[in-house]
């Protein structure tokens, strides 16, 4: 058995020290990236918000794209909490949790695809995230899916266009609707997108 050293033990401390930190950070960038368009965030305000240097921040994540995918990293777990289970084929659950998760995010969601171009990084990341919601919508409505490839492609792309973040933006936002008529107009369009004859 080996012993511990008090260098084994200051490694151990200096560790859990640097993973607090970040975890500060991080939380307190996710707040400002989800609140402010891209260009409004300020690393120096981040950095005071979380009691750290701005250097300190700088040697943690390399930039403010760094800072941004951290961020990024920790908001899939919060989706998924957002979004709640999937139960297959109900459409009214399932448009809940969209809901949910559009109220919490979407406009930061709407913001960071809009700078994605800029950022090849957050651009990956967008790409995993459209591959995430096209899974959850398999996992939501795949047995109501047609059987061939073509077709079953082409039902997938119609639900994914009526579940999209700029479908919510469009009703909330742009035309001012509430979140119970966006539900309501959602659920709608979902059923419609199911019930539709693939061409």
């Amino acid at each position: 058995m080996t012993e511990a050293t008090p260098r084994t033990y200051r490694m151990g401390a200096r560790a859990q020290a640097v993973e607090h930190t970040r975890g500060r950070v991080v939380a307190v960038a996710r707040e400002h990236f989800t609140r402010l368009p891209y260009d409004e965030v300020r690393l120096a305000e981040i950095a005071a918000a979380a009691g750290v240097t701005q250097q300190t921040l700088l040697n943690h994540f390399s930039s403010k794209e760094g800072l941004l995918l951290a961020v990024v990293d920790v908001l899939g777990p919060e989706i998924a909490a957002l979004r709640g289970p999937v139960v297959p084929g109900d459409v009214p659950g399932f448009v809940r949790g969209l809901v949910r998760q559009y109220e919490s995010l979407g406009d930061a969601n709407v913001r960071l695809t809009a700078v994605a171009e800029r950022i090849p990084a957050l651009t990956a990341a967008l790409e995993l995230a459209r591959s995430r919601h096209a899974a959850w919508l398999e996992e939501a409505f795949g047995e109501q899916l047609p059987p061939g490839a073509r077709e079953r492609r082409q039902a997938l792309a119609a639900l994914y266009a009526v579940t999209d973040v700029g479908t919510w933006k469009l009703l909330r936002r742009d035309l001012g609707s509430s979140r119970a008529e966006t539900t309501a107009v959602l659920e709608s369009l979902l059923r419609a997108a199911l019930a539709a004859p693939t061409p």
